[in-house]
């Protein structure tokens, strides 16, 4: 059993509440304020939190929490629709992929994960595991000291990375691409140790991963199977129905939920 399997294990184990007592709640990056019921606000305390800019939000199509958008309801009816098959399966980890680049995938899982994070009483992290690619911090307008990559090769801690981009119940782990990269850190020790952690710091977080496309390179296929559910982004009028075909191939053994058709003229 590799350290991504364990690590994952590990977490699913954990989900089962003993003896009726709530699992334990971390609070080193943010603090709860009010009770179980009703909204939750959460002062961060070493989460960055950062300001965006509504225009650049706008040119790069990140809508989901824009008022007066008719583009918004799409991404709301994504959040109804995997929020309900998660949470009655008792899933917290979804990986979003899609056979080729440029079929937006990475847009589709920052706006969902926006659109999530609006719901009360529900925290989300969005984590960028393109690792040759990485766009989140581009489309969200913002610059990063330090990333994902820079936690697995231990040049910095995760509390250093976290960011908060002004959705009170969102954080993102972004990346920074690097020409060092090597696909081999998706399976490291460090790998399941990151996802360990992430994964139990807070109990009923819903955690999305924002994959490499399927059909690029090896990168997403090996991360996969270690996520709950999968979510295929297709590109309206360029991703060929053989491509979709193998995707299905490369995922089976995992929880396709099915595809998201983007980029509809």
């Amino acid at each position: 059993m590799d350290f991504i399997q364990q690590a994952i294990d590990k977490a699913r184990e954990q989900r089962q509440v003993p003896d009726g007592n709530p699992p334990e709640q971390h609070s080193d990056t943010a603090s709860v304020a009010g009770g179980t019921a009703g909204p939750q606000n959460i002062a961060y305390t070493q989460t960055r939190v950062v300001t965006l800019n509504s225009e650049h939000l706008r040119r790069e199509r990140v809508i989901a929490a824009t008022e007066n958008d008719k583009r918004t309801e799409s991404y709301r009816q994504l959040r109804t629709q995997i929020l309900r098959i998660m949470r009655d399966n008792n899933w917290r980890t979804l990986a979003i992929t899609s056979p080729n680049s440029q079929a937006g995938k990475s847009l589709t899982a920052l706006n969902l994960a926006i659109s999530v994070s609006l719901e009360v009483n529900q925290t989300v992290m969005l984590v960028d595991l393109d690792l040759r690619s990485s766009s989140l911090l581009q489309k969200l307008g913002i610059e990063a000291e330090y990333g994902l990559i820079d936690v697995l090769e231990g040049r910095a801690e995760l509390n250093q990375t976290l960011v908060n981009p002004g959705f009170e119940r969102l954080v993102v782990l972004p990346n920074r691409a690097t020409a060092n990269y090597r696909s081999e850190l998706l399976s490291s020790p460090q790998m399941g140790k990151l996802l360990s952690d992430i994964v139990n710091r807070y109990q009923d977080r819903f955690i999305i991963f924002d994959l490499p496309a399927l059909l690029d390179d090896d990168d997403a296929l090996v991360f996969a199977p270690y996520a709950d559910a999968i979510l295929l982004v297709v590109e309206d009028g360029v991703s060929k129905r053989s491509e979709i075909e193998r995707c299905k191939q490369l995922l089976e053994g995992t929880q396709l939920l099915g595809t998201v058709l983007n980029k509809v003229r």
